[in-house]
């Protein structure tokens, strides 16, 4: 061990303590259930959902889960009515995700509510809430940081990094995610 002692940062001294509970579901929904949902074909939404709900999920009415959607903690996950997940997406909740009605999660994206304290040297785990709104769309391969609220109507554009919180109403964009103009929707 005396090699160690060599660094500033020691990672062998990083960990995180899980209450028993959590424990238990984890394994549960790691070792059981998500290898099932993980497979399920694209026309089985409702068992995904099913699936999810099973786990403490709180999903609204007629939301769609696209095959292969990678959920940490299905506990830590709200879905509002209407709410659509792309194929693939990353939803990486040690802490809540929550999502609002009418609201598109395109393909790839990640939401990461966890990170790592940097300035500590064991560099434990931390974790903040992520909240979307209603009518958003967070657009393909987006990356969401944690403790970050996407404001009602906003879209965010492909590939952008989603570090601080966006105002209502507004395209984003970008790497870090800036305001580009106001979203206007036409008239139908």
């Amino acid at each position: 061990m005396a090699i160690f002692n060599k660094y500033r940062v020691n990672l062998t001294k990083s960990t995180t303590n899980w209450d028993t509970r959590t424990k238990i579901k984890r394994a549960i929904w790691q070792l059981a259930i998500k290898p099932i949902f993980m497979l399920s074909p694209r026309p089985a939404n409702s068992f995904r959902v099913f699936l999810l709900r099973l786990m403490g999920a709180k999903i609204g009415h007629c939301c769609l889960i696209e095959p292969k959607v990678n959920v940490l903690m299905p506990w830590n996950l709200a879905l509002s009515a209407y709410v659509a997940i792309g194929r693939e997406v990353n939803i990486y909740n040690y802490a809540p995700i929550s999502i609002g009605s009418m609201t598109v999660i395109s393909q790839f994206s990640f939401l990461c509510t966890g990170s790592h304290d940097y300035s500590h040297p064991f560099m434990p785990l931390i974790w903040a809430p992520i909240n979307i709104g209603s009518e958003c769309w967070v657009a393909a391969d987006v990356f969401v940081a944690p403790g970050v609220t996407i404001g009602n109507g906003s879209v965010i554009g492909a590939r952008s990094v989603v570090t601080k919180d966006i105002p209502e109403w507004m395209v984003c964009a970008g790497n870090p995610c800036k305001a580009m103009k106001k979203r206007v929707l036409r008239e139908i």
